[in-house]
């Protein structure tokens, strides 16, 4: 089938080492065994094959049918392998209230060793106490809605210049477009500002070239792409060293997260490896993610024709207005837009494009009568909470009007929960906002090919990146 050849081609190079893997599979089960009374008390489930697990069952189907089956086979907390680790998956909205706030201290935050080496190990995301507060309160001040309400403008000036190119081209893949466009949102929020184009493409060069090797097993072998992408790290590294270097020697700190970073009082202050961590992690955290929602925005509107009608309509009066005063977009417009809002929600619900986060157990820990073995992963399931029944009836029909009522308590966690969800939240929502505002009310779209079905490479998107003609509404 087409549609698994490209999410496989990242584990490839990986089927020559199986033999040796296996071979190595004995000493792997001991460093990580248990005593057998202790056995008996971890959760069903399987661990699939040596190292690999069930890594490729989970990355080439649909997450929805990767967690079902499990559900109906070993009910809401089950053991797997996922990406070379022992993991615990749990689609009770409770333990995942559990592990993620009120037990938060008992699970770091953490990824696959692949994803921890090529963000970083100094980003907020690994990181638990004083280090990950101090640095989440400046994370979170340079996205509070004061920050962003100053960056409305920029945001607004990258998809007035998108727009035309887009228009101007015969057919454009969706998915790929708006990862350019949540890449420049995101560096602006980091340096507060465009950089010159040089400085701009190295940078999303190495990036592109590190987000390659994130879901890829942790194999430093030449060729692979975990070295590839760490070759890539290394380089970036090195570049944003200069960048910060350069700004501490001209006295500048500039704005955005890194100026805010910069401009920390001597006791605070952090180094340039915790700093390029940091500016690493945001654009990772701000990137991918932002773009696949964009992505089933486009595709759930077109596929809805009534929603788009009645969201055209409420994008026009605020248009009307904008017109009238001779303005650009406001911070205030964006929380005039409920409906839209709304079909944002169920975007986010309904594509759910963080199927789970990583937690790992500091200690050994019992949760609803099961051992969670010091070490081994722990991931709340998003999606499988998203696609309930029991919290969202017909869970597979987009339906915006769900979110006229506040959802069920831990039900909806599109951007995580507790300590550790995500600080770009509010910027994510006000960029998609934007965006969608210039689209609807200046063009209309239209879908090229067989739009139907979904890849997975590895966040769920349409297929081939939903390939879509975008037409001015002025000259149809």
């Amino acid at each position: 089938m087409s549609l698994l050849q490209q999410p496989l081609l990242p584990f490839l190079p990986f089927v020559p080492f199986l033999l040796l893997l296996t071979i190595l599979c004995h000493f792997i089960h001991r460093r990580r065994g248990l005593p057998e009374n202790d056995k008996r008390r971890l959760p069903p489930g399987s661990m699939g094959w040596p190292y690999i697990g069930e890594t490729l069952s989970l990355y080439t189907q649909n997450p929805n049918n990767f967690f079902s089956k499990r559900q109906k086979r070993h009910g809401k907390i089950f053991k797997s392998h996922i990406l070379g680790c022992p993991c615990v998956m749990t689609s009770s909205p409770e333990v995942a209230k559990t592990v993620l706030v009120t037990q938060s201290h008992l699970f770091k935050p953490t990824y696959p060793t692949s994803k921890e080496m090529m963000i970083g190990p100094e980003a907020v995301f690994f990181h638990q106490g004083s280090y990950h507060s101090h640095l989440k309160k400046l994370i979170r001040s340079s996205f509070l809605p004061s920050a962003i309400k100053g960056l409305v403008p920029k945001i607004e000036s990258i998809v007035l210049d998108f727009l035309p190119v887009w228009e101007h081209s015969k057919v454009i893949n969706t998915l790929h477009e708006m990862k350019k466009y949540s890449y420049q949102v995101a560096i602006i929020s980091v340096f507060g500002k465009k950089l010159e184009v040089d400085e701009m493409e190295g940078v999303k060069h190495l990036y592109q070239c590190i987000e390659k090797g994130y879901n890829s097993m942790p194999l430093d072998l030449p060729g692979t792409p975990f070295h590839k992408a760490m070759k890539a790290r290394k380089l970036l590294n090195e570049k944003l060293r200069k960048m910060i270097e350069m700004r501490r020697e001209n006295g500048e700190h500039g704005g955005g997260l890194l100026g805010l970073l910069l401009g920390l009082k001597e006791k605070d202050q952090l180094s340039d490896s915790q700093i390029a961590d940091n500016i690493i992690g945001v654009i990772f955290a701000a990137h991918d993610t932002t773009a696949s929602v964009l992505t089933w925005l486009l595709k759930y509107l077109h596929d809805n024709p009534h929603l788009l009608d009645a969201v055209k309509m409420e994008q026009e009066e605020i248009k009307c207005t904008r017109l009238e005063t001779n303005r650009g977009i406001t911070w205030d417009d964006t929380r005039r837009m409920p409906l839209t809002t709304r079909v944002l929600q169920e975007t986010l619900r309904s594509a759910s494009i963080l199927s789970f986060t990583f937690r790992e157990a500091v200690e050994d820990v019992e949760i609803d009568g099961y051992l969670i073995p010091r070490g081994w992963k722990v991931l709340p399931l998003f999606r499988a909470i998203h696609y309930s029944s029991d919290f969202f009836p017909n869970p597979d029909k987009f339906d915006p009007s769900r979110f006229e009522v506040a959802p069920r308590a831990n039900t909806y966690m599109p951007f995580g929960n507790g300590v550790h969800s995500c600080p770009g939240s509010e910027l994510a929502k006000v960029e998609t906002l934007i965006l969608i505002h210039h689209l609807i009310t200046s063009y209309r779209w239209d879908m090229v090919g067989d739009h139907d079905g979904i890849q997975y490479v590895p966040f769920p998107v349409p297929k081939q990146g939903l390939p879509i003609k975008i037409h001015r509404i002025s000259e149809i």
